[in-house]
């Protein structure tokens, strides 16, 4: 018996016109070209991020996009802001790492705003935009998780459990979006070249430079790549996880570095 051809989609069709979408962590690196490639695909796109100055920055580089200044850290003011956004489409994105001490040597201080940032920061963006889309019955609520969450390196205690519990979170809210319309997606990359490391290392340049010297690391564009394709494929598909390396990196510790 013959096999019937599948239906080729119109791809003007997967485009985001019509869609309004949040970028938390938007200003800089993934979450920054996340916001750019969701723009130029005809969402209506809101950044939201933390410091004022590079938020006017983001929002200069993106047409037609809005901000928000948000902590994601601060409940009162997610539950305030978010709701009226009425977002279809939101990428958690925004997280940290501060320093790679030993768990028993580092900074609790610190490691109190990695956890708020990196948990409570998804938990929040999560419960007071995904309402919105369950009574529509459509939508796309994506994670932004790390290979970190899937290995643990040292110096990462904390940064990976944080990275696991996104994972986490995942997988349950899978379960608890059953039926609803509402697709979800994690998204792990390796090894990127952003700010992140500067972060890290506490503003020090040149050991955050050090990071990613001779590894040919991923770009924060590829990360958007990956995600605009995940979710603008038609409704009946989801693309719910997404694993990327650098092809120099075999694991989260195992990289090939050369000059």
């Amino acid at each position: 018996m013959a096999r019937v051809p599948l239906p080729r989609h119109n791809p003007a069709m997967l485009a985001l016109q019509g869609r309004t979408a949040l970028v938390t962590g938007g200003t800089s690196g993934i979450g920054l070209a996340v916001a750019k490639a969701l723009a130029a695909q005809g969402a209506k796109v809101c950044v939201a991020g933390r410091d004022p100055t590079r938020l006017s920055q983001a929002l200069a580089a993106i047409p037609g996009a809005h901000g928000m200044e948000l902590d994601v850290a601060d409940l009162p003011r997610c539950a305030a802001l978010l709701p009226t956004l009425r977002a279809d489409l939101v990428v958690a994105n925004a997280g940290l790492a501060l320093g790679i001490d030993k768990l028993h040597e580092g900074s609790c201080e610190e490691w109190d705003r990695v956890v708020d940032t990196n948990i409570k920061g998804v938990v929040h963006s999560f419960r007071h935009t995904v309402p919105w889309m369950v009574s529509q019955g459509r939508g796309d609520f994506v994670f932004v998780g790390s290979v970190a969450g899937r290995q643990a390196y040292p110096g990462g205690s904390v940064y990976c459990a944080t990275k696991a519990a996104v994972r986490q979170l995942y997988e349950a809210a899978r379960l608890d979006l059953h039926q609803t319309g509402v697709r979800l997606l994690t998204i792990d990359p390796g090894m990127v070249e952003t700010d992140f490391s500067r972060v890290r290392f506490r503003g020090d340049a040149a050991r955050a430079a050090a990071v990613y010297a001779g590894a040919d690391p991923l770009r924060p564009e590829d990360v958007a790549d990956a995600l605009v394709y995940a979710v603008t494929r038609p409704p009946h598909v989801n693309i719910g996880e997404i694993v990327m390396w650098a092809a120099r990196q075999a694991s989260t510790t195992l990289l090939d570095r050369r000059p």
